[in-house]
């Protein structure tokens, strides 16, 4: 009789536990979820955008629209989600609990408004002598110095007399604004390394010369990324043609001196 109330009150236990973890708001689909699903169409004709550039900004992780529009990417609630497709508006997309309980939405972008203005394009026409066509090719201001004993390339700008000092001084006079820019930021630079280890991210930023993406990656504004770059000493030249992918080496190299020199 006794080991049967034993039993019972086991029972017992064994269902009030089971009711309390299914009410149990821990353990809803929401939090299992690990991703967002969704598609992107074209605002103006509900027609399938493909390749377009998902990032999610928190997590540092990227992807691209399929043929037919659909995208999965790792996110959880409060990340903030970025697309951005050539020709169209970006926009930034918060998650919300909503979508990960109930799976797909749909995401709709705006086609930019762009009047293409005439370009030029002067073909170089190739001879075969190489004395006649090394004159022909384009030369571009900014320069790239390596130094012996370090393992980085310094762009210096110019070549001129005191361009290697001015590529030491990036190394060994760091300004103040450095300092200040690089202290106050301090989150969005550790997320460089995590940035650049990212293929999808690579891919994107390669391909992008409007700083929009680096902007939202780092959270800094376009002003804030030219002062950095002048004060690491990269010419004008650079930081007008780079693409968003050299920017963010660039910077990545310049945190990387600013936190040595910190240590000292």
């Amino acid at each position: 009789m006794k080991v049967l109330k034993q039993i019972t009150i086991a029972l017992l236990l064994l269902i009030t536990a089971t009711a309390g973890a299914q009410n149990n708001p821990s353990t809803t689909s929401t939090e299992k979820s690990s991703s967002v699903f969704g598609k992107v169409l074209n605002a103006k004709n509900d027609s399938i955008l493909s390749n377009v550039n998902i990032v999610n900004l928190n997590q540092v992780k990227g992807t691209i629209s399929t043929k037919t529009g659909a995208f999965k990417i790792p996110a959880k609630v409060n990340d903030t989600l970025f697309f951005s497709y050539i020709g169209f508006e970006t926009i930034t997309i918060k998650v919300t609990e909503d979508w990960l309980k109930f799976g797909d939405v749909t995401i709709s972008m705006t086609e930019k408004g762009i009047a293409l203005e005439q370009i030029d394009i002067k073909a170089n026409t190739l001879t075969g002598f190489l004395e006649i066509d090394a004159r022909k090719a384009p030369i571009y201001n900014n320069r790239r110095y390596s130094i012996s004993g370090l393992p980085k390339a310094y762009e210096a700008g110019n070549d001129k007399p005191g361009a290697i000092t001015t590529a030491l001084n990036s190394i060994f006079n760091p300004a103040d604004f450095l300092y200040n820019v690089f202290g106050k930021k301090g989150s969005s630079m550790r997320k460089l390394r995590q940035i650049k280890e990212q293929d999808e991210i690579r891919n994107l930023l390669q391909s992008k010369y409007d700083r929009e993406t680096l902007m939202n990656l780092l959270q800094m504004d376009k002003v804030s990324i030219d002062a950095v770059l002048r004060n690491c000493q990269y010419s004008k030249s650079f930081i007008e043609t780079a693409n968003d992918l050299q920017i963010l080496d660039a910077i990545s190299e310049c945190y990387e001196e600013y936190k040595i020199l910190k240590r000292k």
